[in-house]
Order: C-alpha cells, then structure tokens, then sequence
C-alpha cells in the first residue's frame, strides 16, 4: 500500500487515469475547527490503476489532480459527491466534470434513500467493507496500513458498483434521470454561495421586517468573518444568539452582556463590537428600507389530508417504478402540491419527475385519480373510467 508523496509519481498516475473512460474518487478530511475543509487524503482508482495521493507532502502540487478533474473525456465517479466536489472547488476554483454520483444512481435504481457506500457494496458485490478506520484523524502521519487500505476500498469496490449502476441506468432508460441531477449537483452556485443569502439556511424565527433585517446582516457578516477567519460559523456567534440578538436589538455591550445566548465577558470582544456596529445599522435603517417578510403560504383546509394521500401515491408509484420516492418527490413537494395544485413550483412538477409522478399527483388533487383497496392492496384508478 504506497502513499504517493512525489510530484513526478503524482504526474505519472494522473497520466495512467487520464487513459480511462471513468475514473472512482474520493478524498479523507477534517473540517470540525474550520470553515474550509482540510484535504488530508485523495483516493482515486480505474481499472488496473489505484492511487492514495497525500495533498499534505510538502513538495505535491494538486495541479494534475485539477486538471483530471477538469478533463470532459473522464467521468468522475463519487459517492455522495457534494462534500469531495466542494473541496475540489474550493482548492482548485473548479467543478469537477462528468460526474456520476452512486448514491444518486443507487436511488434511481431503487436501492432506497440515501443508501450508505458500505451497504451498496454488500448489496452490489457481496462484499462486507471493514469501516473501523472511518473516525481517523487523517492529518496524522504516518498512516497506517490499515487506514490506507479502508481508504482504497472507498474506490476499488466502486469501480463495480458504478458499472452495475450505469448497465442498470441505460438497462431501465433512465440515464437521463441522473443527468439532470448531475447537472444541479455541478452547478457552481451550488458550492459558492453569497453570503448577503446566509440567512436563509437559518430556521425563520423572526415576526417583523426589523428583526429580519438584523438577522440578515449578522447572518452575512457571521459568514465572512467565518470564512477570513477559516473557522465554522458557531465559533463566530451561534445561531440561538443570532435569534435572540434579532429579538431583543442590543445597541451596546451592557444590552449585549444581558442576553443568555452569549457567554459572559463576551460582549467586551472585539467580535462583539463589529456585531453591535451591524445591529445599530440595521436598527437605524428606514422603514421603506426593511426587507420585506417571507410570504407564509398558509394551506387551505384539508390539504394535510391531502398530503397524506399523495404520500400513499407516491409510495405506489416508487414501488411500481423501482425507485426511491424521495428521488420522485420531496415532503415539501406534496406539501405544496397539495396546497397550489399545478402552480406549485417544485421539482416534482418538472421533467422526468413530472411525466412519472407530478402528473398523476395534480390527477389525485383535481379529483381524477382515486385510491382504493382491492385484493388487500391499495392500488390507484381512474374516476372518469370507473363512472
């Protein structure tokens, strides 16, 4: 088991993938005390190629790596991708490209939610994966045979899963499903987002336009000083006080000192003096100048009925299709759908997903679609035909 820790090695077996169709990656790393995750570890593997690739050795540059990333002739392979394509952005300012994401794929084919890496390779491959190195503090070095071999695994078996996958993919004509996920997973503003638009991964616990505003500018400084900083937002201010601030607009550090989301003394920091400067901003901004309330959609009576319905639907048609039904449709899609019918802008009423289950789904909330028992099963019908 080698540790490529060479520049000419490095160049050597990027050159060796570069001849393959596909190539398996993905990477170890340590993100709890920072922002950007630290890269410890790169795996990667085609058939009869494998390397572990140290981004840590003093004398690596990744530019290779990038440039295989970047190279349109080689599909990237990951499992569960988001985290491994965000490193790669951040480091190398790209976007790796084609990429096939198994755990992605796996739903389409009906292996279920979400299913972990081990469990689709004892599923695919028969194959029960030894994951006693997964909580490794992969900046340690050396590495241990041990963790070098859990990690090549993480691309060895995935050269079988990815070939069952596709077969399975172009077998069922569904290759165009994962294309347009692959597409949303690709996008570049997936991995760099603003941070004016931070505040909207907070949960909404403000009840006015002047809470809102002060929780949009904390949000955003929060997130710049997290990322000059390169630690994780809570080590700037935590949420709950981001709330709490919004509610209670401190102007000063005695106000500031009062609050129990912030610890003791902290209010005499130098973080909290830039925190109280963004909250007498936005407590001194005009009226006209507020940002406007998120529309509440309120559901009409008897939708959460409905929702229950569409559930069972979407059950039905999942089994029927072989797929799992969070790939068809989300809980916030037929929560919507219930409640807007075809004017519901939801992912579950565009494309494939509308021609497999949207489409059916606004049938059962125009009352054209009925559920019935029949024979112990529930099975759906047509009203029109059954009249």
């Amino acid at each position: 088991m080698h540790l490529i820790q060479d520049q000419a090695e490095l160049e050597a077996v990027i050159a060796k993938l570069e001849q393959s169709s596909f190539v398996t990656v993905d990477t170890e790393f340590i993100r709890e005390t920072t922002f950007w995750p630290i890269l410890c570890l790169i795996q990667m593997a085609a058939p009869g190629v494998t390397a572990l690739v140290d981004p840590l050795a003093k004398n690596i540059d990744l530019a290779p790596f990038f440039r295989l990333m970047a190279n349109e002739k080689v599909t990237k392979v990951f499992h569960a991708a988001r985290q491994d394509i965000e490193i790669v952005f951040h480091l190398g300012d790209m976007i790796p490209h084609p990429v096939f994401d198994t755990q992605v794929a796996a739903m389409v084919c009906g292996f279920g939610d979400s299913v972990s890496y081990d469990q689709l390779v004892q599923k695919v491959t028969g194959t029960r994966l030894d994951k006693s190195s997964r909580f490794t503090d992969w900046r340690h070095r050396p590495l241990s045979h041990k963790q070098l071999e859990y990690a090549l695994a993480d691309v060895t078996y995935l050269i079988e899963v990815y070939e069952y996958l596709r077969t399975e993919l172009e077998r069922e004509d569904r290759a165009h499903w994962l294309t347009e996920e692959m597409d949303v997973l690709t996008a570049r503003e997936t991995y760099d987002p603003h941070p004016d638009d931070a505040w909207k991964r907070l949960k909404m616990r403000v009840r006015k336009p002047q809470e809102l505003a002060i929780v949009q500018a904390l949000a955003a400084w929060r997130d710049r000083e997290a990322r000059e900083r390169d630690v994780p937002r809570q080590r700037v201010v935590k949420d709950d006080a981001i709330y709490e601030i919004a509610q209670q607009g401190p102007r000063d550090s005695q106000a500031l000192g009062r609050l129990r989301s912030t610890p003791k003394g902290w209010e005499r920091s130098s973080t909290a003096a830039a925190l109280l400067e963004i909250v007498n901003q936005a407590l001194d901004l005009p009226k006209e100048q507020l940002p406007k309330m998120p529309k509440q959609v309120h559901q009409p009576e008897g939708s959460g009925a409905a929702v229950e319905l569409l559930k069972v639907l979407l059950k039905l048609i999942a089994e029927k299709e072989g797929v799992a039904p969070k790939v068809l449709a989300s809980g916030d899609d037929l929560e919507k759908i219930a409640g807007e019918g075809e004017n519901a802008t939801v992912p579950a009423l565009s494309g494939w997903r509308r021609e497999v289950f949207g489409e059916r789904a606004l049938q059962l909330v125009r009352g054209e679609v009925g559920l019935k028992f029949e024979k112990r099963r529930i099975v759906e019908f047509d009203i029109a035909a059954a009249e």
